[in-house]
């Protein structure tokens, strides 16, 4: 019943509402900065370099690896798996449309964020969509709401897909039990889920914290050899992309299986712009304007979709092995893998995967231990932190158990719900956002480095910067 009650919501949601808020806030942004994901693309790489405004807080590229570090994982790899399948190659079209016009809105909510980010004891910054909600419209239940699904979404929908997917990279080989295997990985990654946010192995993340960026370039390495290795097959996938993005029989024929709900699906889930995440990262950077972090959180977009997620989809349609809905998720990922390098691949993706997913499940948790905190309205007691990361070192476990359209569909419509407030919000509260946007491209003009005062754009809301 809770399967068919969730894939029931997923496809209300995906087929009708989000598409139409997820697109049309898209649209309406890159109308309203006048493309700025598109203009500003060279302005938001030249501003990631830049040392941070004080020793306090995080630089834009600290907080830059911190959001990126949450948004690649699973989605990257299984997720585009699962949509092509699904879907069609034209996923991969409607993918890329949804980051293009989310990168404008992810621009906006990250900017929102460092306009209203608020002042900690120690002088370091923090906030995010929660905190914009009521600094402005002075809705601390609305603040409420949002943390709570925030806690679902990170916590709990997405740390059972990305549990899911790790114990599902392992079916592959012969030692996979489907009684015991699951319940084996899950214990192992809640044990050390356990240890990392607990502080007791703090030499853990280290080394994930290391080797995650050193295989995500291994992984596009890995993923632009298999692509040069059949160059052959590159026009037709570029022409199943674009045919099947466009094939009216298909996408009206069966809607909510269709490649559009697929690549929106995959593409929000993936790059999560306007969902209200990378806010909370965003807000904990240093910068001398609020428009600076809004940028460099926009570039985390083209990061993930348009060069990981590309990544993916390319080594997958030129692999020589044809998807299927059997194959869907990670098997497809290792089949293609294996076609091109053997045992190795398989390994590989088994390997990389786990990494992606494994820092993921960290990054995520720490979102949802922010949620707590705008809850408790202070650091939460030692107590309730204790039951709060016990019970996410439960649901990681728990993801490893669940069956794979429960696990995407949960994670879907939780995500779904979140957004559905975030979207709605930026739509009323950009105003000041594209303000600051003009001041800092008036400032660039007179060759200016844009400092930011909340006066230059006449903010009435208080804020504990910028004054």
């Amino acid at each position: 019943m809770f399967a068919q009650i969730i894939n029931t919501l997923s496809d209300l949601l995906y087929s009708y509402i989000l598409i139409v808020l997820l697109l049309g806030t898209g649209i309406y942004f890159t109308f309203k900065t006048r493309f700025v994901q598109f203009r500003m693309l060279g302005e938001s790489i030249r501003v990631v370099m830049e040392p941070k405004n004080d020793e306090n807080g995080l630089s834009s590229f600290q907080a830059l690896m911190v959001s990126t570090a949450s948004r690649v994982g699973t989605g990257n790899i299984a997720g585009i798996s699962t949509a092509i399948c699904l879907g069609g190659a034209g996923a991969v079209f409607w993918m890329w449309v949804t980051a293009l016009l989310g990168s404008a809105s992810a621009f906006i909510e990250s900017t929102l964020a460092q306009i209203y980010k608020r002042k900690a004891q120690d002088g370091t910054c923090y906030g995010g969509p929660a905190y914009y909600i009521q600094a402005v419209l002075k809705k601390r239940w609305l603040g409420a709401l949002f943390a709570v699904f925030l806690i679902m979404t990170y916590m709990v929908g997405f740390n059972l897909v990305a549990s899911f997917n790790i114990t599902d990279s392992f079916r592959t080989y012969s030692f996979f039990n489907e009684s015991t295997t699951p319940m084996v990985v899950g214990g192992i990654l809640a044990v050390i889920f356990c240890l990392c946010v607990f502080g007791g192995s703090t030499q853990i993340s280290k080394i994930t914290g290391f080797l995650v960026p050193f295989m995500g370039i291994f992984y596009l390495a890995v993923a632009l050899f298999i692509v040069v290795t059949h160059f052959n097959l590159i026009p037709q996938m570029f022409a199943d992309i674009f045919s099947n993005a466009f094939d009216l029989k298909a996408i009206f024929g069966g809607f909510t299986g269709s490649c559009i709900m697929q690549g929106i699906k995959r593409g929000l889930f993936s790059n999560e712009a306007g969902v209200g995440s990378a806010p909370n990262a965003a807000a904990s950077a240093s910068v001398s304007h609020p428009v600076k972090q809004g940028l460099v959180q926009m570039l985390s977009v083209f990061i993930d979709t348009i060069l990981i997620c590309s990544a993916t989809a390319f080594m997958l349609l030129c692999s020589g092995v044809a998807p299927s809905d059997e194959l869907k998720g990670m098997p497809w990922v290792q089949a293609a893998a294996a076609e091109s390098l053997g045992s190795f691949g398989t390994v590989f993706i088994t390997v990389a995967l786990f990494l992606f997913a494994f820092t993921t499940l960290i990054g995520n948790y720490f979102y949802a231990e922010m949620g707590l905190g705008y809850l408790c309205d202070k650091k939460p007691g030692k107590k309730l932190l204790t039951a709060f990361r016990l019970f996410a070192a439960v649901v990681v476990f728990g993801g490893s158990l669940m069956e794979f359209s429960v696990a995407w569909s949960t994670a879907d419509v939780i995500m779904g719900f979140l957004a559905l407030i975030n979207l709605p919000v930026i739509i009323l509260l950009g105003g000041p956002a594209v303000h600051c946007l003009q001041d800092y491209i008036k400032q660039k003009k007179a060759g200016k480095n844009p400092v930011f005062k909340a006066a230059d754009i006449a903010l009435k809301d208080k804020t504990d910067f910028w004054n």
